[in-house]
């Protein structure tokens, strides 16, 4: 048996058909739809037969949702991936074209786990926090009053200019304590890419990092160098600014704020935050 898990919220509303699309480009043999919001993946997973195969069909956060129920039990069975998110910066990682599903086993082993206001999560890309975390925040307000299409790349820049102020922080990498002023974004990444497109720990590679992640931390006091190295984090570019962005790659990071900031965790939204923490795989 072959199983398609789509996300009807994935993408702007049409994961099903694209999943209908990829079934038929595919010469799958009757497979059986289901929409992974309303499916039970554990149970599912447990029960699959030998020969069956899962195609899932979103975007990251379907990727989170999925690997989260799976938590690091990955079957023998194969699990594909087609990406039909808007973001869909698990695929630029890999640097796979987005109409060919690809075997996800290997990338649902050993993933690294965020807590943040006491739970705990597993996350494939990363955990935003800082100005990435607003940019999601405002987003996710912005679609709630009924527009369509953000723009996050003209959120943040309206922030760096007015509506974001930086933080004090504190980041911790195991066992080093490191104190910084002026915190624009603070993320924790397993892969390179967040935020649809943004390459913002270009050093960091999923599966050959030896079950580290990485920690970048922009700082700056000037907003007006801060808004022309940002542009920037799209080639992986703001790195080269060792005056003000640091990366620091550990098994163990905890990351705090002084003051109530929103954070993302493979595009999903906690808002609210001062601190998390994080546990390589």
């Amino acid at each position: 048996m072959t199983y398609i898990l789509y996300n009807p919220l994935a993408g702007t509303g049409n994961c099903r058909s694209r999943a209908e699309e990829m079934a038929k480009r595919l010469k799958l043999d009757r497979p059986e739809m289901r929409d992974v919001t309303c499916t039970n993946v554990s149970v599912l997973v447990k029960n699959l037969a030998s020969s069956d195969e899962i195609y899932l069909v979103g975007g990251d956060g379907t990727l989170n949702h999925f690997a989260n129920a799976v938590e690091n039990n990955v079957p023998r069975q194969k699990i594909w991936y087609y990406p039909a998110g808007t973001g869909n910066d698990f695929m630029a990682d890999l640097g796979k074209a987005g109409d060919t599903p690809v075997c996800i086993n290997a990338y649902l082993q050993n993933l690294p786990r965020v807590q943040v206001q006491g739970k705990t999560r597993l996350f494939l890309n990363g955990v935003g926090y800082g100005i990435d975390g607003y940019c999601c925040e405002t987003g996710d307000a912005l679609k709630a009053r009924g527009e369509t299409k953000v723009n996050y790349t003209a959120i943040a820049i309206k922030g760096l200019l007015a509506k974001f102020r930086p933080r004090k922080a504190q980041v911790t990498v195991d066992g080093t304590r490191h104190e910084y002023r002026h915190v624009w974004l603070a993320p924790t990444m397993n892969g390179r890419y967040y935020g649809g497109g943004m390459m913002v720990a270009p050093g960091q590679n999923r599966l050959e990092n030896g079950g580290t992640a990485s920690v970048v931390v922009l700082h700056c006091p000037s907003k007006l160098k801060t808004l022309l190295v940002f542009p920037g984090i799209f080639k992986g570019e703001h790195v080269k600014h060792r005056e003000m962005v640091d990366v620091l790659t550990g098994r163990e990071i905890s990351v705090k704020f002084d003051r109530p900031t929103a954070l993302q965790i493979d595009g999903e939204t906690v808002v609210g935050v001062t601190e998390y923490s994080v546990k390589a795989g």
